[in-house]
Formats: structure tokens, C-alpha cells, sequence
């Protein structure tokens, strides 16, 4: 009786290697889509989707206490917050959407996807979701947008984190330099490509399996001309300052959460956030060490604390 356990047991297990050696070498997005399943169920967030205005949005959801809602940044999805969120969902009612035109929201061909367009369409979700007064966060492009529709629709908006926010002046650096002269580093069409753009956002290079690199690689080809033509408009000085010149009409607490070394958008933004924020009701900042430009990637438990001390703290 043992030996015949044991013999099932070999081939169950001999069964599951088989499967999920398949799996890694011949579709290695399903692995990657149940492990993000995984860690959205460890969160304790459901994925929902809703129509508001042009756009069919997909979004997390789950935890109980004050609403927050996290924006990811450019060419990225919402999947990026799940290890933040893990930390939050305790204390909080966390919405998390894929932005128009990303991840597994809709994206309506020809249309503007500049700061402005979106802000508009953040309008459109929040009244879909009849959402009334709630923690904005946004990172790098999103941080922007959070900033805009802040500026616009601060009946709506309790508490402004920005998080390596795009959108205001910073010090001169080589990704500007490279962004200014129309070279997009987020565009790749192998690993190699995919290491580089890495190095531009994270602190230690990214230990992920070549095969889910290889998806990534996919998806980033597959989605080129979308992200050329949103780079573009993003170059615009109307686009690249649109937070800057809009900080005069933030009077809600705001929050500057930046990584010391950040190679996107420099620290010196900082300064640029708190000598424009002339009428908000309170300014606090912090500068996490030992990451680049995506903390809560690379440091999420610091992340999480932060934004976690503020949303309580008002």
C-alpha cells in the first residue's frame, strides 16, 4: 500500500513538472498571469471593469477604510502596485485600474493620450464609480495625472501623494537629455533592450526567467506604436510642466515621495513641488534610499508605510 502511495505521488509530481515545464517554455503568460492572480488574491483585490466615457477600464479592488486610489506610470499596469497594495488593503478601500490605453483597458485608436486626455478620463471613472472623496496616488506619468485632476476636481480629492512624479521642473538629466531629443529608452524589441530600459527605472537589475522577459518583450513590440506616439506627446512643454503650472491650485495636503536616486525623474523635483505649492494645506516629503525610480517595486514595504502615515495623518 505504501510503495503504491508513493509511486502515485512520483507521478503527480512528475505530472506537474511536465506541465508547468510546458507551460514556462511554450506559454509562459499563463504563468505570469496566475502568479499576478496569486499575489491579487493574497491582496485580498478582485478585478472589476466598467465603461466610463471612451474607455472600458479594468481595475483592482478590495480592503476595507478610506478609499485610495493608485495610478501606475508610463507603458506600465496596475499589476505594479500589488506589493504595496498587499500592505494597504488592511486599512484601506484600494481601487488600482489599468490607465486608458493600458494593460487590459481599452484604447481607442487615434485619440489623445496626453496628461490632460487622461485626467478627463479619470473624471469619467470616478463618477462611474460614484466615488466621492478619496486619496489620489500617482507614479511618474500617473503621478502627473493624479496632479492635473487634483488641480481640476479637488472636491474629489482628500490627499495628493505624488510619487516620482512626471510633470515638474527638475535638474537637467540624461534621461531628459534623451527624451528631449526625441530617443525613447522604453522601446525594446529583445533582452538586451529590455535590460537597458530596466536600468533606467530599477536600482539592481530585475532577476526574472528569460521566457517572462521574452513576454515582455512581446508585449512591448506588440504595443510600439502606442507607446512612440504617447512618448511624443508627452515632449510637449505643455505636457512635460503640466503638473508645474498647475501646483498654485492644489489646497489639499500633498505628499512628495521620491527615490534618492531616481534616473527618470531627478530629486530636484522635490524642490520644484514644495516652492509651487503656494496654497496646499500641508506639504510633507520623503526621499527612500537603495531605489531608482520605482519604489514600489523595489521598496515596497517602505513604500506602503509612507503612504499609509499620510493618508492616516489628515
Amino acid at each position: 500500500m505504501l510503495l503504491r502511495r508513493l509511486k502515485l505521488l512520483a507521478w503527480l509530481i512528475a505530472i506537474v513538472l511536465v506541465v508547468f515545464g510546458g507551460s514556462y517554455l511554450f506559454a509562459p503568460q499563463w504563468l505570469m498571469r496566475a502568479n499576478f492572480a496569486r499575489e491579487a488574491m493574497a491582496a485580498h483585490l478582485e478585478t472589476h471593469s466598467v465603461q466610463a466615457g471612451d474607455t472600458r477600464w479594468v481595475y483592482y479592488e478590495g480592503g476595507d477604510g478610506p478609499s485610495i486610489v493608485l495610478l501606475h506610470g508610463f507603458d506600465d499596469r496596475k499589476e505594479v502596485w500589488l506589493e504595496v497594495a498587499k500592505r494597504l488593503t488592511p486599512h484601506f478601500h484600494l481601487i488600482i485600474p489599468d490607465l486608458p490605453g493600458w494593460g487590459a483597458s481599452s484604447r481607442v485608436a487615434g485619440a489623445s493620450y496626453d496628461i490632460d486626455s487622461q485626467a478627463a478620463r479619470l473624471q469619467a471613472f470616478v463618477q462611474a464609480l460614484r466615488l466621492q472623496h478619496f486619496v489620489l496616488v500617482g507614479h511618474s506619468m500617473g503621478g502627473a495625472i493624479a496632479g492635473v485632476y487634483a488641480a481640476e476636481h479637488p472636491q474629489h480629492v482628500a490627499e495628493l501623494a505624488l510619487v516620482d512624479a512626471f510633470g515638474l521642473q527638475y535638474k537637467e538629466n540624461a534621461f531628459a537629455r534623451e527624451a528631449l531629443a526625441g530617443k525613447d529608452p522604453f522601446l525594446f524589441t529583445n533582452r538586451a533592450g529590455f535590460a537597458r530600459a530596466a536600468a533606467w527605472v530599477l536600482a539592481k537589475p530585475p532577476d526574472l526567467p528569460g521566457r517572462f522577459v521574452d513576454v515582455l518583450v512581446a508585449r512591448n513590440v506588440k504595443n510600439h506604436a502606442f507607446i512612440k506616439r504617447v512618448f511624443q506627446e508627452l515632449r510637449q512643454p505643455s505636457q512635460y510642466l503640466a503638473l508645474q503650472t498647475r501646483l498654485g491650485k492644489l489646497d489639499m495636503p500633498v505628499l512628495g515621495l521620491w527615490c534618492h536616486d531616481d534616473k527618470v525623474i531627478d530629486r530636484s523635483a522635490l524642490d520644484s513641488l514644495r516652492n509651487g505649492l503656494t496654497h496646499a494645506s500641508a506639504i510633507s516629503s520623503s526621499i527612500i534610499s537603495g531605489c531608482n525610480h520605482m519604489p514600489m517595486l523595489e521598496k515596497p514595504a517602505e513604500t506602503a508605510q509612507i503612504l499609509t502615515g499620510f493618508a492616516l495623518s489628515h
